[in-house]
């Protein structure tokens, strides 16, 4: 794998997008990043906030939205249209010459509509393991071009459907790990993984494979930050060279390869 070049996947949620400043100064220091970058972007409270405007009553159900026609139609205006193009924009006046997609330009990414259970998700997209095109994406990037990724995707049979942000990162870094040296990161609003949940200054440097199950086991890690460091570690195991889990203020820190929690095999 030597031979390949580098490649940056950071995906950032709402509480970045929600918050026009923080935004601004997380795009500016995207774009100072050197070699090829990909970024990957949830949604915010911008969809919420229109569809309750539109009269629909935003449905979500252990924390996942449920996405209905009609507010499958918002989620695609505001993702992969506003919040999208908004990035974009920014990004150009950093002088980051980006372009905005949707799993459906370019057939970027495909997804199958979830299958109904016990709950109807809707028009939620689930990703399979051949759902990323690495031939369409990398001509985007050898083009000197950086992808923004919204979360919406297709199924190649017309159908647009809302698929998890994280999900769709993950995806990416897996499906062009054959292609670059890809290192995913994940931008939330802790410095990094907790060694106490209760003191923002005990972030875990780096955490390795094996030692993932003891700290379950300790309890270290729990809760929400199991199935984000289980998704991380499949990554590691699929030929991601590593994943960084970190503060989105922090950025500017991850060429130095200190930016929050560093998972490796």
């Amino acid at each position: 794998m030597s031979n390949h070049s580098d490649l940056s996947i950071i995906k950032i949620g709402g509480n970045i997008i929600d918050d026009p400043a923080r935004l601004d100064a997380f795009l500016e220091k995207f774009a100072a990043l050197p070699g090829k970058k990909i970024l990957v972007h949830g949604g915010g409270k911008i969809a919420t906030r229109l569809a309750a405007d539109l009269g629909l009553e935003a449905q979500v159900v252990d924390g996942r939205r449920i996405t209905d026609a009609e507010m499958l139609k918002v989620v695609t205006m505001v993702y992969a249209g506003l919040t999208n193009k908004s990035i974009v924009a920014y990004l150009q006046k950093y002088s980051c010459d980006a372009v905005g997609l949707s799993g459906a330009d370019g057939n970027a990414i495909k997804a199958v509509k979830r299958p109904v259970g016990e709950i109807d998700y809707g028009f939620a997209g689930d990703i399979l393991a051949d759902s990323v095109n690495e031939h369409a994406i990398k001509r985007f990037l050898e083009s000197g071009f950086t992808p923004v990724f919204s979360a919406i995707t297709h199924n190649g049979l017309g159908q647009l459907l809302n698929t998890n942000a994280d999900t769709i990162a993950s995806a990416l870094a897996v499906g062009l790990a054959s292609s670059y040296n890809v290192s995913l990161l994940y931008c939330f609003e802790k410095d990094g993984v907790l060694r106490d949940v209760n003191d923002d200054s005990s972030v875990i440097e780096v955490i390795r494979s094996g030692e993932f199950e003891s700290l379950k086991a300790n309890q270290v890690v729990h809760a929400g930050m199991i199935p984000k460091l289980q998704n991380a570690f499949d990554a590691i195991a699929k030929g991601v060279v590593d994943v960084f889990i970190g503060n989105a203020d922090n950025l500017h820190h991850y060429q130095q390869q200190k930016f929050g929690t560093r998972l490796s095999a």
